[in-house]
Parts: C-alpha cells; sequence; structure tokens
C-alpha cells in the first residue's frame, strides 16, 4: 500500500485553494494544516510503513471568569497538534507532537514507526476499509466565530452573576460566572486517500451561586451552551435560572429509606443514555464488560423508547460528516419500541466482533430520544408520589453488571406537585430494569449537548436516606 495523501480521493472536496493563509483567528491557515498532513503521510511512508493516519488540529479560545462582580481569571487558549499512527503490516504505532516543525514531524513519525516495529501483530489492526470512506460531505454549519473581546465577556459575566444574586435575599455567595468562546479546526488524512476537515466552534455562559437560610447552605448552576452565540441564552437568563434553582433547594430535608417511582430532570436524563451508549459501545463489547452483551435484537428498554442517531443535525453538538477514521456518518433508528437496533462501532471493534462499523470512531453523534406529550409538571403529576432528581453526585454505575447507585438531591413529590427539597439520599437500582421501567419521556428536551432527551419517568427505584 502507498503511503502517500490523494487530495483527489474521498472527502477532497472540502480543501480550500492552495495557500490560504491563516485568517488571524488561529495560528496557521488550513492550507498549513493540509500540507502537514501530507507530509507525515510522505514520512510514514518513507520509513516503510504500509499504512499511516494523521490528525493535525489547531484551537483557539478565550474565557473569562467574574466573581462578586471582579475579573476573577483571563484564561485564552492557542495551541496546535499532531496525532500519527503508523502501521507496519499489522504492527501499530503512535506518536504525537505540538511542534511542526519539519525536524519535529519527522521524528514523530519515526517514533511512531519504531513503536510499530516493536509491538505485537494484531489482526484487526488497521484503517477503514476505503468503501466506507466519507465522500458527499455535507457543510453542517458547525462554525461560527464570537467577536467577543475581553470587556464584553465581563460585562455578560457580571450580568449574569447580578442576576442570580437579585433572586432572592437569600443567595448570599457566588462561585462565580464564566463566559467562554472557542474555535477549532482540523485535518483528517490517512494513506487509503481521505483527506478531509473542517472548523467548529463552541460557546458557552455558566453561573453558579450559593444560598443559605438558617445556617444550612445549598448550591446550584445553570449554563448555555451553542455552537452559534445567537443560540445562546441571554447572560441575565442564565444567571436568574441559577439563582432560581439555587433557592428553591433551601431548607432541603432528608428522606426516609423507600421505593418510590422517580423523575429524571432533563438535564441529568442524558446520563442515563450516556450509560446506554457506553454499554453498546465496541469497547465495553469486546471486552466483554458490559450490562448489555449480546444485546443486539433485544428489547433493551420500554415500548416506548425511540432513539434515532442524527449525525448530520446542522449546527449540532455531536454533529459530524465523518467520524475519526474519516467513515462516513449516517442517520439510523439505533433503538425503535425499546428494541436495540444497532451498536456503536468503529472500525478496530468492528473486526473484533465480526461486525461492520457504523461510523462511530470517537463515539456516538446527536442522539435524538423521542418525546412525549407531557411537560415535566404534567410527569410530576402522572407520578403522583415520588422524587424528582435534579443532581446526581459521585460515579457508581456498575458496567459490568448495570447496579445502580449514585448520590442524589432533588425534590419530594406529593399530590403531583413538588412538597419540599430533598438532599443527602442514595438512588439505587439496576439499568437493564430501569431502561425497560421507563414509564414516560417529557417535551422538556434538553438540547445543549449530544444527547437530546426530555425528563424520564420511572416506574421504581430505592432511595437510600435516614
Amino acid at each position: 500500500m502507498t503511503a502517500s495523501l490523494n487530495v483527489a480521493g474521498p472527502g477532497a472536496a472540502m480543501r480550500p485553494p492552495e495557500g490560504v493563509p491563516s485568517d488571524g483567528r488561529f495560528p496557521v491557515g488550513t492550507a498549513t494544516l493540509e500540507r502537514v498532513a501530507a507530509q507525515i503521510l510522505a514520512e510514514a511512508a518513507a520509513t516503510g510503513a504500509t499504512a499511516a493516519e494523521t490528525e493535525v488540529s489547531q484551537a483557539v479560545g478565550q474565557s473569562v471568569t467574574v466573581r462578586k462582580g471582579e475579573v476573577e481569571t483571563v484564561t485564552y487558549n492557542r495551541d496546535k497538534g499532531i496525532s500519527v499512527t503508523v502501521y507496519i503490516g499489522q504492527r501499530r504505532g503512535h506518536a504525537s507532537t505540538a511542534d511542526f516543525a519539519d525536524e519535529s514531524i519527522r521524528a514523530t513519525v519515526q517514533k511512531a514507526a519504531a513503536i510499530a516495529r516493536f509491538t505485537a501483530e494484531d489482526p484487526f489492526a488497521g484503517l477503514a476499509d476505503p468503501d466506507r470512506l466519507a465522500r458527499d460531505i455535507p457543510d453542517l454549519d458547525l462554525y461560527h466565530p464570537w467577536d467577543l473581546d475581553v470587556d464584553q465577556a465581563i460585562e455578560q459575566g457580571r450580568a449574569a452573576e447580578a442576576a442570580a444574586l437579585a433572586v432572592d435575599r437569600r443567595i448570599v455567595n457566588t462561585e462565580g460566572a464564566t463566559v467562554a468562546r472557542g474555535e477549532s479546526e482540523f485535518v483528517y488524512a490517512n494513506s487509503n486517500g481521505f483527506a478531509g476537515g473542517y472548523r467548529t466552534s463552541r460557546h458557552h455562559i455558566d453561573c453558579a451561586v450559593v444560598g443559605e437560610d438558617g445556617g444550612a447552605m445549598q448550591r446550584d448552576f445553570w449554563y448555555t451552551a451553542a455552537r452559534a452565540p445567537e443560540d445562546l441564552q441571554p447572560a441575565v437568563d442564565v444567571g436568574r435560572i441559577a439563582g432560581e434553582r439555587t433557592a428553591r433547594r433551601l431548607n432541603a430535608r432528608r428522606l426516609a429509606t423507600t421505593e418510590c417511582p422517580v423523575v429524571f430532570e432533563a438535564s441529568e436524563a442524558g446520563d442515563l443514555i450516556g450509560c446506554f451508549v457506553s454499554a453498546v459501545s465496541g469497547g465495553s463489547l469486546y471486552r466483554k464488560s458490559s450490562f448489555l452483551l449480546d444485546s443486539l435484537g433485544q428489547q433493551v428498554f420500554a415500548p416506548l423508547v425511540h432513539i434515532r442517531e442524527e449525525p448530520h443535525l446542522v449546527r449540532g453538538r455531536g454533529s459530524a460528516p465523518f467520524d475519526n477514521e474519516g467513515v462516513a456518518t449516517t442517520a439510523r433508528d439505533v433503538v425503535s419500541g425499546g428494541v436495540l437496533n444497532g451498536y456503536f462501532l468503529g472500525s478496530y471493534s468492528a473486526r473484533k466482533l465480526g461486525m461492520a462499523t457504523t461510523g462511530n470512531a470517537g463515539g456516538s453523534h446527536n442522539l435524538i430520544v423521542e418525546p412525549g406529550q407531557d411537560d415535566l409538571a404534567a410527569l410530576l403529576a402522572r407520578m403522583g408520589r415520588g422524587l424528582l432528581i435534579t443532581e446526581q453526585l459521585g460515579q457508581g454505575v456498575n458496567p459490568v453488571t448495570g447496579d445502580f447507585s449514585r448520590g442524589a438531591a432533588g425534590f419530594w413529590v406529593e399530590d403531583g406537585v413538588i412538597a419540599y427539597p430533598v438532599e443527602e439520599i442514595t438512588i439505587a437500582g439496576n439499568l437493564k430494569r430501569m431502561f425497560r421501567d421507563i414509564v414516560a419521556i417529557g417535551r422538556d428536551v434538553d438540547t445543549r449537548g449530544s444527547r437530546h432527551v426530555g425528563s424520564i419517568l420511572i416506574d421504581r427505584m430505592t432511595i437510600a436516606g435516614e
């Protein structure tokens, strides 16, 4: 196999005209990333590599934190990086560097090749199948730089913090408000002729405050995150919500140990979907460390659950036209009627399992959990009596058995409405049963991350308290 960059191959349509310089936003221009990628593949071929792949990337960002109206930190990042993977037959070596100088590139490739020569053969190692590489690459509208200077960021941070403190006189302290913008760019190339890359952006505003009443203190926060600045919640709204969430937790009580229905607020429900993704991802499956081992085609959720992967969602947090190996991503129904239709696999894990890649090298893309008709208030009314979880603490998930036990805080619900806040409790169950015991999914969908899901009502869990 010839380890040379074929710019006419899959993904080449993404390349801008040669000679495009840095526009001042990034350390180098796009053409430099492409030149370095091509140079790496050529160097790999010169070392005797039978195949090679590389990712050349850069990122810039600014983060400003304000606390008690004063600037606490101003942080800038301006980074570059190169990762190189070299294959000699089915021996694999990897190395990385942040130095774009020719000598450093050459040395990094040579280190990767040296590692490969002294590594045991792995029959499943290698690049992705050329037939699966992305060819028609859509524009997913992922890059929206935010021209926000430090003074403007400070102003927004102060506005968020002031809005939080104004909610209730019992909001007595603050952990600060952060306003951050970030942009990144990468080029991935391999010796099967793929070369592609693009720019992305992600910005966020967050605020956390502390309330006190009767000597007891509580803390809560809120944040907004988006690809484009115009999709962010206003800073004052972020602060106000943080203040409201903190104030409502004051005078929290402990519960007696019991069993009852539980609602996971939308912002917490995403963690349950994360547990599912981990359990049906390639690494967990081929290591046989998953509670959903051999579950393909089986009922793993309640029949009302439908989960779709949408990698081409415009401006989506988890959107990508191709995965970390250059494999084209496609929309698919991962779960239909509670039945698992597919795993999350890259080429390596797929080969280990005797299957085909699903375009998930690097992880899942946007997961859309189909919402029901009820908002959060309606879900609580449907539950009647039980627990609303608004925060989970610690890890407490056994990936092999599915046993689930985490510290939590939230609200006790009586007659379908919130009665009082609760703290210092532990929620416990088994994810296999929890998934099948889902009674309803709310329409209050949290879209800030790559898992879009509303609040989830589960029929019964154990609550450990006093």
